[in-house]
């Protein structure tokens, strides 16, 4: 029995039968896990003892719940998939091929659409991936495959950060920086409890030495994780992603007409919501599929329609604000010809609802 998995064509790996997947580099992240461990390691061995005593035995439970807070967050950032598209399929390359009258490469090419709210968009052709790229796609380097909604790459997780993994991405950084000001705070107490003990601080730090190596620790991280999740509270209000901030995709200053993000609920707190609080959209990929050999055709048509069918149902839906435009898959709609079905699907099942 072979799975989709098995063939993947994107840099990332893939462990548990299809069930995660990664980045192609997971050193930074195994590093990561170590700093977080240790520190919280020496927190629980050498503080929550002397705190237990001295204040409440809770202090030592809510350091455990964020500390696993933390640790399942980032692995659910590292192991979810992140909006991996799919690559063309020979069909859908040939009739885009077939469809090219002027027999220019296609490399460099755009396609324009039009939204009912009036935005233009150009959607990219990808020369790796073979598609033109949806809008808010962008292609890694890294993984060497498009994600949607991508965000940026992180190599702390070793992994992208895009539409399937972005909550668990901010909910890991929220967590992380509460963990690190409790235990900073509570390192401090700890010295300072000591130090009403002893005559002075000094004394009071060489009795724990692992508390001021905690402290030191926390402290150089405090500043950074905290500023990299206000940022990206920042980016959710205003319902944006890192590559479109850097990028200035909606800044009106730079076009002439008033052009707004088509993709904002208009309000901060619907935004964070919609990211936050919003149904997970399944997998484009849909790695445990399993493969069906027909004459040397790697899936049958009937699996390939049912999976594109089924994203497409999704996406008119996810990313619209009020809208109840779900293209009919049906057999009666479908195009005459298989070409032209793969085409019309491999275009319209990652567009956002608004479009004409």
């Amino acid at each position: 029995m072979v799975r989709k998995w098995q063939f993947i064509e994107s840099k990332n790996r893939v462990y548990c039968n299809g069930r995660c997947i990664t980045g192609q580099n997971i050193g930074i992240l195994i590093l990561a896990l170590f700093l977080i461990t240790i520190t919280s390691g020496l927190f629980f061995a050498f503080d929550c003892p002397y705190l237990t005593k001295e204040l409440s035995p809770t202090i030592p439970v809510f350091a455990a719940i964020l500390f696993l807070s933390v640790i399942c967050c980032i692995l659910r950032t590292a192991c979810t998939d992140p909006g991996i598209l799919p690559r063309a399929t020979p069909d859908e390359i040939l009739y885009l091929e077939k469809e090219n009258s002027q027999n220019i490469t296609l490399a460099g090419q755009v396609m324009v659409v039009q939204m009912r709210s009036g935005h233009t968009l150009q959607l990219k052709y990808c020369q790796t991936c073979k598609l033109f790229r949806p809008p808010r796609v962008s292609h890694c380097s890294l993984c060497n495959a498009c994600i949607a909604n991508f965000d940026h790459h992180c190599p702390w997780v070793g992994n992208c950060i895009g539409l399937r993994n972005y909550r668990y991405f901010y909910f890991f950084l929220f967590s992380l920086s509460i963990l690190c000001v409790y235990i900073f705070v509570f390192n401090i107490v700890h010295i300072a409890l000591r130090a009403q003990k002893n005559s002075t601080v000094a004394d009071a730090i060489r009795e724990t030495p692992a508390t001021m190596i905690e402290a030191l620790i926390c402290f150089f991280s405090i500043w950074s994780v905290i500023g990299l999740w206000s940022y990206h509270t920042y980016l959710i209000c205003r319902s944006i992603t890192t590559n479109e901030d850097i990028k200035d995709t909606w800044n009106t200053s730079d076009h002439e007409e008033n052009i707004k993000n088509p993709f904002s609920r208009g309000n901060g707190w619907l935004n964070c919501f919609g990211t936050l609080c919003g149904p997970l959209p399944p997998s484009f990929l849909n790695l445990r599929t399993i493969v069906q050999q027909e004459n040397n055709i790697p899936m049958t048509t009937m699996r390939m329609n049912d999976s594109l069918q089924e994203t497409t149902k999704y996406h008119t839906g996810e990313n619209g604000i009020s809208n109840n435009r779900v293209r009919d898959s049906s057999v009666s709609n479908l195009p005459r010809s298989f070409q032209q079905q793969q085409q019309q699907q491999h275009q319209e099942r990652y567009l956002p609802p608004d479009y004409a």
